[in-house]
């Protein structure tokens, strides 16, 4: 526990949660006069799963070396998001193996996302990480990832809870029971991967439950508080009716059991509006929100935010 201690992140003056901008890979070149900011305290990348592992047991870490080489020069840390899951009906970007192979039963299964208030999103794809033999790869791709990084980046995240997909067509053997037990054991072993690095879930909405129903949010966040374990999500958007029947409660009763809180600011937070003001929420508002009901140490800024232009 000391070790984590340690590599948690020092608070900005006055408490203000850190500021991070969130880019997706390849991104890190066109993005560095932000970084220079000195507002910018770090950078998160979201790395998928095939771009790392472009053959069965064999890594390619050589986009995560070279962004954190970047970030490093410019004194800034390194967040990596590790992205299993797609929102784009042309992204399957799980390794061909896990694709062809039967044994990981298609390794995809379609789910449909509707982020902000803008237009809906095309349909999407997860990994089946209920499927014991892909959530096995899964995990040895923490461990590489690990023994390459651990201590040398800021923190690792895993990605959201929150999946939609066609139960009652499903052939990939999914339960809402073994979804929730797969990303419990998955974020876990993350824990015992990285001893030194941040592990942050992300945690937002359970298929199957509304209102902790099944206790699903529950025993989520009760083993994060009792392993060491970080929590966020990829939206502060404050009050918001659904969040505040889900996962934001929790937050606000377990922020001071938690050992990091990181949440995100991404472009489809951006297209909600204050209902006070009718206008945008402003950086302000989003700030006071995630610092001071959800706890957040870090803010993971998408770089259309407009406090950056």
């Amino acid at each position: 526990m000391a070790s984590l201690l340690l590599s948690l992140p020092i608070m900005a003056k006055g408490g203000e949660a850190q500021n991070f901008l969130f880019l997706g890979q390849g991104e890190i070149d066109r993005h560095a006069e932000l970084l220079r900011r000195p507002d910018i305290d770090g950078v998160q990348i979201v790395y998928t799963w095939r771009q790392l592992e472009p053959q069965k047991g064999r890594y390619d870490f050589s986009a995560i070396e070279h962004d954190l080489a970047r970030a490093t020069a410019l004194h800034k840390a390194l967040f990596i998001q590790l992205q299993d899951r797609f929102f784009s009906k042309d992204a399957r970007n799980l390794p061909d193996y896990l694709l062809s192979d039967s044994v990981y039963n298609g390794g995809l299964v379609a789910q449909v996302d509707n982020p902000g208030e803008g237009k809906p999103q095309a349909q999407g794809w997860v990994a089946q990480q209920w499927n014991p033999q892909l959530r096995e790869r899964y995990q040895q791709l923490l461990q590489a990832l690990a023994k390459a990084f651990d201590g040398r980046v800021q923190g690792i995240n895993l990605p959201e809870t929150a999946i939609d997909i066609d139960q009652k067509n499903d052939e990939t053997g999914f339960t809402c029971d073994a979804y929730f037990e797969a990303e419990l054991e998955n974020m876990l072993f993350a824990r015992r991967a990285f001893t030194r690095s941040a592990v942050v879930q992300y945690v937002n909405f359970w298929p199957c439950e509304w209102d902790n129903d099944h206790r699903y949010m529950e025993r989520l966040f009760e083993a994060a508080a009792a392993h060491g374990i970080g929590l966020g999500g990829p939206d502060i958007v404050p009050y918001r009716k659904a969040q505040m029947h889900n996962a934001y409660p929790f937050f606000h009763r377990y922020k001071d059991r938690l050992s990091l809180v990181a949440m995100a600011v991404q472009e489809p937070t951006l297209t909600y509006t204050n209902p006070r003001t009718g206008k945008p929420f402003t950086k302000a508002e989003f700030e006071d929100f995630g610092r001071h009901y959800l706890g957040a140490r870090i803010i993971f800024w998408s770089t259309s935010s407009p406090w950056l232009r």
